[in-house]
């Protein structure tokens, strides 16, 4: 088989990094968690904090098996992010992560199909392409970045499409998080079904 063969049944992935940290964002902020960071996006936020993981030949295609036995040493609580992870098949990769007893996050935009078995799923829908519509009813949190007034809208569109039971997040977005802050306290009061959510990993130095 192939290397590509394997990287098309998720058997190796174009892993970017690995670590164990605290949970920065979200509905699991302040919750220690073991990240794997896959390489390969094609959304392209202007904005990302992230884009040396775009260009997924520039990472290593790593044995998923390896990915798996690094995991289990650190943490109960797994989370998959990239880039956007659901470029690559996620099957094999939950599949052995479940049998070894862990929970299971991933961070997407949405914009691939649904791949693996998930105990969380961040759905994190981007503008310039949007989530895949299966997705929104499976989504377990909603986490809209805003960098200007205009995002609210779309937040609002957004929060249409999941289930009555997804945790609502707002996030601002890092380089104007001063200006927009203020204006997401306001929201939040005003709209409380909403909760704002702050990279706090930015502020306590770690990964």
């Amino acid at each position: 088989m192939t290397t590509q063969d394997k990287l098309d049944k998720g058997l190796m992935l174009p892993l970017m990094e690995e670590f164990y940290t605290i949970q920065g964002e979200g509905f699991h902020s302040g919750k220690a968690a073991y990240f794997i960071r896959i390489g390969g996006c094609d959304v392209g936020c202007h904005w990302c904090d992230v884009k040396e993981s775009w260009n997924a030949t520039l990472h290593p295609a790593t044995d998923t098996n390896k990915i798996i036995r690094n995991a289990v040493k650190y943490s109960d609580t797994v989370v998959v992010t990239g880039g956007e992870p659901l470029m690559w098949s996620m099957d094999y990769l939950t599949a052995e992560l479940h049998k070894n007893k862990l929970k299971i996050h991933i961070e997407t935009s949405g914009s691939h199909p649904l791949s693996g078995e998930w105990d969380w799923i961040c759905l994190s829908p981007k503008k310039n392409k949007l989530p895949l519509p299966k997705i929104y009813k499976k989504a377990d949190e909603l986490k809209v970045i805003i960098r200007s007034k205009q995002d609210f809208k779309f937040a609002e569109e957004q929060a249409k499409l999941v289930t009555s039971d997804c945790e609502l997040y707002i996030q601002p977005e890092w380089s104007v998080r001063e200006k927009i802050i203020p204006l997401m306290t306001d929201y939040v009061m005003e709209n409380p079904q909403w909760k704002i959510s702050i990279q706090m990993h930015k502020y306590i130095n770690i990964p």
